[in-house]
């Protein structure tokens, strides 16, 4: 029989990105006495700089503090706080899955914005008890009964039992910590049972090796013992066992309903997989937990050192980034314009400005990014399926049967006086509306549409066109067919790799022209012409000329009877630029490939 572990809770802190999950842990890990005055300090949780900097959180981070409520008892309390930008909802995903409840944060001069609804629904799918916090009651914009009444309407979710609190003053944290003991449940579990734990997470420590975060739900964990993962087979001996608080700290052991880390001499990252099952190898479990998801790439693109020696530099630095960050993948890939570099695999827009900003910061290179974009599924006349990265190795057009492309579903939280324009945006991102509904003066949108069209820039539009208001969060669903064709670019009748993008045929003539005349822009003249072709398979759909620089051969000649001689000499030179034309490379600068990737965003 499972009981109820009384005097532990273990809870999630979910929010939209930017309404303060950060602070408040901050303010409930000083309250319970996690740190010292003097080790405070902003965002305690976020370890790394890019975190701090920019204000947002993207590894979901524990911590294990004890807490003396009002009722006398003492209570461990396990605290996840999570991330709260859409490309990182696997972090969260899973982090509920280790938790019994969660604090829903909601930012009482924002009100509910989509990522609110997006994790909400996440921790109510698994039956989270939830306490909703009422934050920046400080501001002088907070209105709380308006915030109160949007959770109701758009959730569903009672806010008679709602917290006013501020994460900046810490003003309602001990309110919230005796509703988290009141209204969420303790774990359940059994400390005499056969061994179950959950994987949570994991990272790469410099001095040991892969640190393990395990949510153990039966029985006990301790040094020394063999372990088995369910989903590898391999067995491993512990060798540490220890809580955050939130510095590390070593226990003797981990018993059910805690949470906690182990470290067992892994030297590869690849080797733990998260939402795996731990079990003692001497008593195997039957079945597996259910676990979660595991990430999977979404926007791909490719990262060229600028100089061509730093390399080995780019390469070193992604398989460091890559020990951090499964959720990341990377493969060599070379490009006649470019040189050798990599392509990557993201979660998304944010998750790869991150990484190449880290890249630049942490090891010092100079980088070039090509386009970014989607996985297709490309399916072949013989009947298999391929998936397609990197769109200059799409097969001969009469080898395809047809090519699908992912969808989203999108939901978009807007002031009404937008709402044209945002259904005018996603309409012209081939979007389908299926359903509108109203809270007070705000509209909820949701839209389904193709992922290679929302990837590059539609974030930004949504953001400038409303004011910052709208909120923006989605969701992958399926591939559909779509009528895609690859938009080759062709310099001096070569073809760049790097530029040839995946389109949709309405855009691609329109595309190609603009490439085109960019290019014409950016490219240097040399001493021969030099077209700019954009070509759908072999068919030509735009052209700009760049002209080459004409050498007056003439201005010797004088007096009358030399017409034969200026022919020869224009003959002579004419065949020179023919010649350097067919043997003269075209110097492609780098601002060209910029720019180019400027033009895509400016649609």
């Amino acid at each position: 029989m499972t009981k109820t572990l009384e005097n532990i809770r273990n809870f999630a802190i979910i929010a939209h990105i930017d309404h303060g999950k950060s602070t408040i842990a901050d303010r409930i890990i000083h309250k319970c006495g996690g740190l010292t005055d003097r080790e405070m300090k902003a965002q305690v949780l976020d370890s790394m700089d890019i975190e701090r900097e920019r204000g947002i959180t993207i590894k979901a981070q524990t911590v294990k503090l004890n807490y003396k409520a009002k009722d006398g008892k003492n209570y461990v309390l396990n605290i996840i706080d999570t991330p709260g930008h859409v490309d990182f909802s696997y972090e969260v995903s899973r982090s509920l899955y280790a938790c019994e409840g969660s604090i829903l944060i909601v930012d009482s001069t924002q009100g509910v914005e989509a990522q609110t609804l997006a994790n909400v629904y996440q921790a109510l799918d698994i039956n989270h008890e939830i306490v909703p916090v009422l934050n920046k009651i400080d501001l002088p914009a907070s209105d709380l009964e308006k915030t109160s009444k949007q959770i109701e309407d758009v959730i569903g979710i009672d806010t008679s039992n709602a917290i006013p609190c501020s994460g900046k003053t810490g003003e309602g944290i001990e309110e919230i910590l005796e509703q988290i003991i009141k209204t969420l449940p303790g774990p359940k579990g059994e400390k005499n049972e056969i061994l179950k734990c959950l994987l949570v997470d994991s990272w790469y420590d410099t001095y040991l090796g892969v640190v393990i975060l395990i949510r153990v739900i039966d029985g006990k964990i301790k040094k020394n013992i063999k372990i088995k993962m369910m989903s590898t087979n391999r067995e491993y001996i512990v060798e540490k066992v220890g809580v955050f608080t939130p510095k590390p700290k070593d226990v003797d052991e981990l018993n059910a309903g805690e949470i906690g880390f182990i470290t067992t001499g892994i030297k590869v990252l690849s080797d733990t997989k998260v939402g795996d099952t731990i079990c003692e190898s001497k008593t195997p479990l039957q079945e597996a937990l259910p676990g979660f998801k595991p990430s999977k790439p979404v926007v791909f693109c490719g990262l060229f050192p600028v100089d061509s020696s730093e390399y080995q530099k780019l390469k070193d630095g992604l398989a460091k980034l890559q020990l951090n960050d499964a959720s990341f993948s990377f493969e060599a890939e070379s490009s006649s314009a470019l040189g050798l570099g990599f392509r990557c695999g993201f979660l998304g827009l944010l998750h790869l400005e991150i990484v190449t900003e880290r890249l630049e910061r942490e090891f010092d290179i100079n980088l070039l990014t090509t386009t970014p974009g989607v996985v297709y599924k490309v399916h072949l006349n013989k009947g298999n399926v391929i998936d397609l990265q990197n769109p200059s190795s799409l097969p001969d057009p009469t080898h395809i049967k047809f090519i699908e492309e992912p969808w989203i579903k999108a939901t978009i939280i807007t002031p009404d006086e937008y709402l044209g324009s945002i259904i005018k945006l996603c309409q012209d991102k081939r979007g389908m509306q299926t359903n509108l509904s109203y809270s007070g003066n705000r509209a909820v949108i949701n839209y389904e549409l193709p992922l290679n069209e929302v990837v590059f820039d539609f974030n930004d539009r949504l953001k400038s066109m409303t004011s910052g208001y709208a909120s923006f969060d989605y969701e992958i669903i399926d591939h559909r067919e779509g009528d895609l064709v690859k938009l080759g670019i062709l310099v001096n009748g070569e073809p760049v790799d790097a530029l040839a993008m995946m389109i949709h045929k309405d855009f691609a003539q329109r595309t190609g022209r603009e490439v085109c005349e960019k290019l014409k822009d950016l490219i240097p003249r040399h001493n021969f012409m030099i077209p700019v072709q954009a070509a759908i398979g072999g068919k030509i759909v735009a052209r700009e000329t760049i002209k080459g620089f004409k050498k007056d051969v003439l201005t010797k000649i004088h007096g009358g009877g030399a017409t034969d001689r200026k022919r020869k000499l224009l003959e002579k030179q004419k065949k020179g630029k023919a010649r350097s034309k067919q043997f003269g490379r075209v110097e492609i600068p780098q601002e060209a490939f910029i720019g180019v990737l400027k033009i895509k965003k400016e649609n």
